[in-house]
């Protein structure tokens, strides 16, 4: 596969507002997971959430009358957008807008404004609904936004794979470039689930950790202990294109998107396929294309949701991807520190593992304290590690059996 350079990243997530401060938490193991305080959760039966703490949309280009009409997740992508654009040196006189394109994906997308609208339309009647629901909160919007704001006029669209969202949308954006439709892509993921309904019908699935104690230690993927996962938000987008082209504009590349892979299981709505196939299948794809062997692997950022089915299924998918080597890889879940972002998740755990490569620097997996038998991976326990790695892929897997791997290489 031709070479795609990564040149900007962005991201606002509970554990930072931009890459920097993101990095510094999980090299560092702290948690972004804190007690619920956008609404009263006394009558649920969870209380935390990965809440992005501290945003002000205004901070980053919007008015306050904007930001009233756009929801969160619209927020969050054009913040992120702003931060991986400067870094990418975009936009610029050199760069046609017109090959500048944008896939963002979202799983839930505006569910905190049409809450709030059905609410109006429940107590105040059908007249007061606000007439900018849908060009406020539709999965289309964090694209459409970006491209008003810039005069980016490529291709823009929206992906929704529910928890592989971001993961399968940079590598739509990626195919944009591979087939000469843009010479930039910005792309990612977004989501601002935190809402009463969507905590409800996640807790209701059974898939929300209800353990009591310190949120900050409840997400433990891969101990024998956990629990289920933590609701989180933010956003994670990625400046991507050719190497030639980032070269002949000289936008230093952070790292190389060199192969990707994806697969559905067939299998069931919600559940993985427990023989791991279609994970596996997703890697080995991902390594096929960059023309990479499973030794050349040395990390693997996990989706790792600390549920009692996705863990264990994962180690075994990649076992079966990577074979005798798996025992020889550092495998980590930064869901442990940020929860579970839902559509954003991919994108911004495709960050991690870029910041992983360029630091060589891998982030660990905290409260893991109680090994299980059934995952018997190296999880990079509780600290952070150094390591050499040239190689390291991303996953992302999602309900529905949507899996999604990326596979990079440091820029040098």
């Amino acid at each position: 596969m031709t070479e795609i350079a990564v040149t900007g990243l962005g991201c606002i997530t509970p554990c930072g507002l931009t890459v920097e401060d993101f990095w510094a938490a999980l090299v560092g193991g702290r948690s972004g997971v804190r007690t619920i305080t956008r609404f009263d959760t006394s009558a649920y039966q969870v209380h935390i959430a990965g809440e992005v703490p501290d945003f002000d949309p205004t901070a980053y280009g919007l008015s306050a009358k904007e930001a009233r009409r756009l929801d969160r997740f619209v927020q969050f992508s054009i913040a992120a957008s702003r931060e991986a654009l400067a870094q990418a040196r975009l936009p610029t006189e050199a760069v046609n807008p017109e090959r500048v394109g944008l896939a963002i994906g979202t799983a839930i997308g505006g569910i905190c404004s049409t809450e709030r609208e059905m609410d109006v339309l429940r107590k105040r009647g059908a007249s007061r609904v606000s007439p900018v629901l849908v060009p406020s909160g539709t999965a289309d919007v964090p694209a459409t936004q970006i491209a008003l704001q810039y005069g980016f006029k490529g291709p823009s669209f929206a992906i929704s794979t529910a928890c592989s969202s971001g993961t399968d949308a940079i590598i739509a954006a990626v195919r944009c470039l591979l087939d000469g439709s843009a010479d930039v892509m910005v792309a990612g993921g977004a989501e601002s689930p935190i809402s009463e309904l969507s905590l409800a019908t996640f807790a209701n699935l059974g898939a929300l950790s209800r353990a009591p104690g310190d949120p900050t230690q409840v997400c433990r993927p891969f101990d024998k202990n956990r629990t289920g996962f933590v609701l989180a938000e933010g956003a994670g987008l990625l400046v991507l294109e050719t190497r030639a082209h980032a070269e002949a504009r000289g936008a230093p590349a952070l790292a190389i998107l060199c192969g990707y892979g994806q697969t559905t299981d067939a299998y069931h709505k919600t559940a993985p396929d427990p023989s791991g196939d279609g994970p596996a299948r997703a890697m080995t794809l991902a390594m096929r294309s960059a023309g990479v062997a499973p030794d050349e692997i040395g990390y693997v950022n996990a989706h790792g949701t600390s549920t009692p089915q996705n863990d264990p299924l994962e180690t075994l998918a990649i076992k079966m991807a990577l074979g005798p080597h798996a025992c020889r890889v550092h495998v980590s879940s930064t869901k442990s520190m940020t929860g579970h972002l839902i559509g954003a998740g991919g994108a911004v755990e495709a960050i991690a593992t870029i910041q992983a490569l360029r630091h060589q620097l891998l982030p660990p997996t905290i409260n893991y304290e109680t090994p299980d038998p059934a995952c018997d991976l190296s999880y990079v326990p509780n600290q952070a590690i150094q390591a050499r790695v040239s190689a390291a892929i991303s996953n992302s897997l999602a309900f529905g059996g949507h899996n999604a791997s990326l596979l990079f290489r440091p820029a040098d």
